[in-house]
């Protein structure tokens, strides 16, 4: 059974994922998917509007066969640090042949080329980041041009061309740096991302939108889920009903801003700068903004914060490091290159039964089905279940068995 990777959020399953998911499978000439999806908390520093495993649900019946979680500690970062825990659980899985990934180009060429040249990051290179960082510009900003010159120091032009500010780009270079690093034979593939960008919050054809657009569809003041119905799959919608009438549907920064607030508040500078992302003076200026705000919304706070140094994804993480006690101790580069040390199974189909079987002989790490399996205490599990519990106290009337979820549900299954 040939299977091909997806690394997902789902944020949530719309119409564009079933194609990626259907090209993935053509191009790839495989039989089934494996997805490795982000938990509660995702890679731009934000809530996920629905549960991990309503997402898990809709991935399943949407045509994936194995869903696994990407701890919390891989989620919420960078393209770096996303890309790389993603792949690696890929890896550990000893059953995935192929990696898919959407991107803007739709030409992996380039970027094959750049990551072959970047993977052991060579000291040019890192020359180069730090002059281009010395000219006051975002992280982003600074890696695309650092990575232009760098490419066309080694003569190869085209690559020094390719669009690499643009976000799909960006992560798909950070897939395959990942594999290269990993030394994996698993073989990378790309589909052209079409109709509707990344973020794009207009909505430009009649089936096809972005997860941004879709978003703002389901949290709009005036809106309901049914409005999504032209650019979700039914079973989609259905999820995303059913989750609306229990209140959550919704899941938007809006429902911890009393929670981010109250820590921004009484944690003293000093203990601000031990959260993960907070870099270059930043909880100075957090601390110095907060009286100049009009309201105590993050919106707001966003708007204080934002520089062109520090682009909102920047400070979104850096927020959600302090909502979710995320220290750069925990989160060091030398613990996130040990790696996760667990494969967490949300869900599974028929077919992926099959999968699981073959993976519990293959697999490089143990499969945890709950929570409560886990034989020995990991701190990016602990991460994970601490993650469960602040996200449910988003919801209106959170039981204790929500917010401990982790350690009394099944993996969603799908015949």
């Amino acid at each position: 059974m040939r299977t091909v990777g997806l690394i997902v959020e789902y944020n949530p399953f719309h119409n564009g994922h079933h194609y990626h998911l259907q090209q993935s499978l053509k191009i790839t000439n495989s039989d089934a998917v494996i997805a490795v999806m982000s938990g509660h908390f995702l890679q731009r520093g934000e809530p996920a509007l629905l549960n991990k495993w309503t997402r898990a649900e809709m991935a399943l019946r949407g045509g994936c066969d194995v869903v696994i979680e990407l701890p919390a500690a891989y989620s919420t970062q960078a393209a770096e640090w996303f890309g790389y825990g993603a792949v690696a659980l890929l890896e550990a899985t000893g059953v995935v042949d192929a990696l898919c990934f959407g991107s803007e180009a739709g030409d992996i060429g380039p970027l094959r080329r750049v990551a072959r040249q970047l993977a052991h990051e060579p000291a040019a290179f890192e020359g180069l980041m730090a002059d281009c960082l010395s000219g006051g510009v975002s992280y982003p900003a600074a890696y695309s041009e650092a990575v232009r010159r760098f490419m066309l120091a080694a003569g190869d032009d085209e690559a020094a061309a390719f669009p690499l500010a643009q976000p799909n780009n960006t992560l798909g270079l950070h897939y395959l740096l990942a594999l290269e690093r990993l030394g994996s034979a698993i073989e990378p593939f790309t589909v052209r991302r079409e109709k509707a960008g990344y973020s794009q919050t207009s909505i430009t054809d009649a089936q096809i939108a972005s997860a941004t657009a879709i978003r703002g569809i389901v949290l709009g003041d005036a809106a309901s889920p049914t409005d999504a119905a032209p650019y979700v799959p039914a079973s989609t919608l259905e999820l995303l009903l059913r989750d609306n009438a229990l209140g959550r549907a919704r899941n938007s920064w809006a429902q911890y801003e009393s929670a981010l607030f109250h820590k921004l508040v009484s944690e003293p500078t000093v203990a601000l700068e031990r959260y993960h992302e907070m870099s270059e003076g930043l909880e100075y200026r957090i601390k110095r903004m907060l009286p100049e705000l009009e309201a105590l919304h993050f919106e707001s706070l966003l708007d204080k914060l934002k520089t062109k140094r520090y682009t909102r994804t920047k400070l979104q993480r850096a927020l959600l490091a302090v909502l979710l006690g995320h220290s750069k101790e925990l989160l060091s580069r030398e613990r996130l290159r040990e790696g996760i040390q667990y494969i967490r199974v949300l869900g599974f189909t028929k077919r992926g039964q099959e999968l699981l079987k073959r993976m519990r002989k293959t697999a490089k790490l143990p499969i945890l089905t709950s929570a409560a399996r886990a034989q020995d205490h990991d701190p990016f599990l602990a991460l994970d279940i601490q993650a469960t519990s602040i996200y449910a106290l988003g919801w209106p009337d959170p039981t204790p068995r929500d917010l401990f979820r982790d350690y009394y549900e099944k993996p969603i299954t799908i015949d």
